[in-house]
């Protein structure tokens, strides 16, 4: 039986879908589960072993992929013939799903992990990059390993006005993306040995605990957050959250709830980790002031990057680091080197102090703004009472919840939209799928959601 093999370290630094995958893999090709054998429901596993149905669903997700489980509508998950064979050494990489073989050509995107090229900001952007490089003077050196002065006085400015952050360019740390800051945050704090997180966890973020020794708990949540009583009772000093777009269901944690954290925080001497991801990108309400601007006791690591601002090839993130880490860092830097391009910062610098980013940001409001009106519009028209639809609005994803009584909801939704030309991403549960506006243009929505309804009315041939 397949609870046979799950044995699961619920304390270990492997994150649960990883070790669930690998279980299930592992007594596939081991021949201790038979082809054609039936595996447990993504709801019945996640409730009998404890785990988030979010946790279940990549799992299977992945074994499916790799062609170890495959999933029949509205029968279930059975086992595929798949046995190592004889001498084969190594694990199997996890891998992004390749297209089916009966997948028409993608025509329209709902997939997040790029932007609309036409609305990035490219000509303003270019010409920094082209001032900079003019300026031959200023690229003859390495840099300063802790980020830029100018752009770090630039991003003080911008944190404290766009964000409500306490921002003293001293404590600012530059990198290229959210992970090498994150690594370095770890070297800076040895002995946390946990870090926190709110359901379902943060892939990219355990990854890098992980691989620092560190332990991450996954924390159940309700409505408003991470529950307090569950991260007094872990034990673990450290939280990382995202308070303006949650992780669960891009929602925004509270005032009320934030306040909770800080005040743990400083009872238990604990400290935030703060991912601000797109917290200035709020369109339908303004922004919720950042937990770091908010603290008493100095206890918020605060994480910033551009990657929905400007161009996800731009990888740049930067990091405030409150008093007592900072101390630490200054006596190391010296021994970092910056993982940021100098010409980039220096050209960020400029696109700051000119006005640009601040201009976009408001431009880029009323794009999402559009884009999620119309998206949301052109679904209810189309699929009427059979669908509900609700805004992850930092994470510029609309979510869509299909009733039973529509025929295609018991099938592989994003299957049947990408043989019809159309990519969206799988939601939490078969009903369920989300759609990111950010890179698709506003102009090709109306012709895309007429795909969809083709698609899921059952219109679309196999």
């Amino acid at each position: 039986m397949l609870y046979d093999f799950l044995l699961l370290d619920r304390n270990g630094s492997k994150p649960l879908y990883q070790q669930l995958y690998e279980a299930i893999r592992r007594a596939v090709e081991q021949g201790q589960l038979e082809p054609g054998e039936r595996v447990p429901s993504i709801r019945r596993l996640s409730e009998d072993l404890h785990l988030s149905r979010t946790t279940v669903e990549n799992a299977y997700q992945q074994l499916c992929v790799e062609g170890y489980l495959h999933n029949k509508p509205q029968s279930g998950y059975f086992i595929k013939e798949a046995r190592r064979a004889a001498g084969e050494r190594g694990q199997t990489p996890l891998a992004v799903p390749p297209a089916a073989q009966n997948e028409a050509p993608i025509l329209y995107r709902f997939d997040s992990g790029y932007i609309d090229a036409a609305n990035a900001d490219i000509k303003n952007w270019s010409r920094c990059l082209k001032d900079v490089l003019r300026q031959t003077g200023d690229l003859a050196s390495y840099g300063d390993p802790q980020g830029e002065r100018r752009l770090r006085r630039a991003l003080a400015q911008y944190s404290h006005g766009a964000r409500g952050v306490a921002a003293p360019e001293d404590a600012i740390v530059i990198g290229a993306g959210i992970q090498p800051l994150l690594y370095l945050l770890c070297s800076l704090m040895p002995q946390r040995k946990q870090i926190a997180l709110e359901e379902p966890g943060f892939l990219q973020a355990q990854q890098v605990f992980a691989d620092c020794g560190v332990q991450t708990p996954v924390l159940p949540a309700d409505q408003d957050g991470v529950d307090p009583a569950a991260l007094e009772s872990c034990g673990a000093k450290v939280l990382f959250v995202s308070p303006s777009n949650r992780q669960k269901n891009g929602a925004a944690i509270p005032v009320s709830r934030r306040v909770q954290l800080l005040h743990w925080a400083e009872r238990c001497g604990g400290l935030i980790i703060e991912d601000d991801y797109n917290g200035e990108l709020r369109y339908r309400a303004r922004p919720i002031p950042a937990m770091q601007g908010m603290q008493a006791h100095n206890s918020v690591v605060y994480l910033g990057s551009f990657s929905k601002l400007l161009l996800p090839s731009v990888r740049m993130a930067y990091m405030i680091l409150p008093e007592q880490l900072l101390q630490t860092y200054r006596g190391r830097m010296k021994g970092y080197h910056q993982t940021a391009s100098k010409i980039e910062q220096l050209a960020l610098a400029r696109y700051v102090e000119e006005g640009h980013l601040e201009r976009h940001l408001r431009r880029l409001r009323k794009l999402y703004a559009a884009k999620s009106s119309l998206l949301e519009e052109l679904l209810r028209q189309a699929f009427g009472g059979d669908i509900s639809c609700s805004l992850r609005e930092t994470a510029l994803i609309l979510q869509a919840d299909f009733s039973p009584s529509l025929p295609a909801a018991k099938g592989d939704l994003p299957g049947l939209a990408a043989r019809c030309g159309v990519r969206v991403m799988p939601g939490d549960g078969a009903r369920q799928v989300w759609l990111s506006f950010a890179g698709i243009p506003l102009e090709d929505i109306p012709k895309a959601v007429p795909l969809l309804q083709k698609a899921w009315g059952n219109n679309c041939g196999a």
